[in-house]
């Protein structure tokens, strides 16, 4: 009886909190958003050109399966952001229109990296086990659906792929094909930045903003421009608006730069280098020191 009793006073407080909580959540804008729904389609799309990441037979019947899904998913999403029904069907149509072109890119991603990485022995290891082609072709469909200014799902795909790899691409971003991105593992590009063709980055890399206002132009160029095959090793910071890392340009590991850079130049970071000595290593014996 107690137990009831018990089971029963839990329950009414449960109820009780569950109001409160409903009645204390702000006016959402996207309330039927659905994160998980944003990932169907990032991945229902990538099958359609690339095999590894269908779920089903590899034919046409297949294929034409995970059309319709892709189509599905991308109708839910639009209704969920507020896209009515007559601007959906053109932004569904002109989804399917573009995604040739990303694919296309993507393959010359995908061979990019295979040329760019000694480690990797086949295209398909490059799609199947590199986060950065992952993170790449995320954007890629991102952009897609940034261009047709579809709000919030663009940022969804690449925050996906983000959790995923550790690689932050904003979908506003504009990047040219092929690209390339090694390890991955926190590197970081703002929406305004412009990267050219043939260029190669390292993890924990940031291609960022210098402070800004809120009340900033969002369209004016806050992340640097990054002219073709430039080369940026790891844990370089490139940040402002008015940054241009000039064509063929190496920018060595750990470097910090705020100004632009001419053509084929090499930025590195000077390390300083000292021998130890009796007085200079940690733990020195006692003696070591007086004596000297």
């Amino acid at each position: 009886m107690t137990f009831c009793v018990t089971l029963v006073d839990n329950l009414g407080v449960r109820r009780e909190l569950i109001d409160r909580l409903l009645a204390s959540r702000p006016d959402y804008q996207y309330p039927g958003l659905c994160k998980t729904q944003a990932e169907s389609l990032l991945l229902s799309t990538l099958a359609l050109f690339l095999p590894h990441f269908a779920s089903c037979p590899n034919t046409r019947a297949g294929l034409m399966a995970t059309g319709e899904r892709v189509e599905a998913d991308l109708h839910e999403l639009c209704g969920a952001v507020g896209i009515e029904d007559s601007r959906a069907d053109a932004v569904i149509a002109q989804y399917f229109s573009g995604i040739e072109a990303v694919a296309a890119a993507l393959h010359d991603d995908a061979a990019f990296f295979a040329i760019a990485d000694p480690a990797a022995r086949s295209v398909d290891e490059v799609v199947l086990a590199y986060p950065g082609f992952l993170a790449i072709a995320a954007y890629r469909l991102a952009h897609l659906l940034y261009s047709l200014q579809v709000p919030i799902v663009p940022r969804l795909i690449t925050e996906y792929a983000h959790q995923k790899t550790g690689v932050d691409l904003h979908p506003g971003a504009q990047i040219g094909v092929p690209f390339f991105i090694d390890h991955g593992t926190g590197v970081v590009i703002g929406e305004t930045a412009r990267i050219g063709q043939r260029v190669k980055i390292y993890q924990g890399v940031t291609l960022g903003a210098l402070s800004v206002d809120a009340d900033s132009d969002p369209a004016e160029p806050r992340h640097p421009r990054i002219e073709d095959d430039v080369i940026i090793y790891a844990n370089a910071t490139v940040l402002g608006g008015d940054t241009v890392i000039g064509r063929g340009t190496i920018i060595g590991g750990n470097v910090w730069l705020t100004s632009s850079v001419p053509a084929d130049a090499i930025v590195a970071h000077k390390a300083e280098i000292r021998v130890r000595t009796s007085e200079t290593s940690p733990g020195a014996p006692a003696q070591a020191k007086r004596a000297s």
